[in-house]
């Protein structure tokens, strides 16, 4: 009869849960597993699944009860480790939702808008179509799986039980959200440069002859010049999301180094 101790109950458990809180706040924060579209029951056996497979490759784990103050602030930690990374990749995706708002408002598309089930708001369709193409572009490099091996790599460098974390990593991380207003306007600036100048003419030319219609060939001309631009910057976005993405993975591997105490 095979007999398993309590020592042995918590050591498997210890092995298991602690790791599991950390991969399973990085999903339910991160764009792509974090999605309202993926079901919970899905989310959870993944990061299961992945807490199984790494559980070998880990450091020991500290020896605390699961169920006392220091096993819940474990815990804490854990969450709020796997949360800070996770918001980075969520970063990099609200930067193209900020250049598909500046473009979309320049273009006269400010009313073609609906209701975005995972953020809770409306947002525009400009703003969804750019993001569903980062999302392929981002699985096309493989960004999954080098943001999951970054992941699992952060047990290495933030390894479980360590005495609290640097407070100034998320100072850093607040910082980064900058990038959502920098690299957003810099996407969209080709476009909205362009729609700007245009507008600016409509206004000179409706002053100098009033007698002009010209609201009303203002939003088919706009409409049209934006929709022309849209399709010249698609050429090149791939690049410029691939740099994105590197900024993003090194700015992780950077905050996961961050959050290690200091000494």
């Amino acid at each position: 009869m095979v007999e398993v101790t309590f020592a042995q109950l918590q050591g498997w458990l210890i092995a298991f849960l602690w790791p599991f809180a950390r991969i399973t706040a990085f999903m339910a924060a991160a764009p792509l597993w974090g999605h309202s579209s993926i079901p919970n029951q899905a989310k959870v056996g993944l990061a299961v699944l992945v807490s199984i497979v790494i559980a070998p490759l880990l450091p020991a784990m500290p020896n605390v009860a699961i169920m006392s103050w220091a096993g819940i602030g474990i815990m804490v930690e854990q969450i709020v480790i796997g949360l800070a990374i996770g918001l980075v990749m969520h970063i990099i995706f609200a930067v193209v939702q900020a250049a598909g708002e500046y473009i979309g408002l320049q273009m006269g598309l400010g009313f073609a808008s609906f209701f975005d089930a995972a953020s809770g708001t409306n947002i525009m369709v400009l703003s969804r179509i750019l993001y569903m193409i980062t999302l392929l572009m981002f699985l096309a490099y493989n960004g999954h799986l080098m943001v999951l091996e970054t992941l699992v790599m952060s047990f290495q460098t933030l390894p479980i039980g360590m005495q609290g974390l640097n407070p100034n990593a998320f100072e850093l991380l607040a910082r980064y959200a900058g990038t959502i207003f920098a690299s957003g306007m810099l996407l969209a600036l080709p476009l909205v440069g362009s729609l700007l100048t245009i507008n600016l003419a409509l206004g000179i030319l409706n002053r100098s002859a009033p007698q002009l219609t010209v609201f009303n060939i203002g939003f088919p001309t706009s409409l049209t010049v934006g929709l022309t631009l849209l399709m010249v910057l698609m050429t090149d976005i791939g690049r410029f999301l691939q740099s994105l993405f590197s900024q993003a993975l090194g700015m992780m591997q950077t905050l996961i180094e961050a959050m290690a105490p200091l000494n």
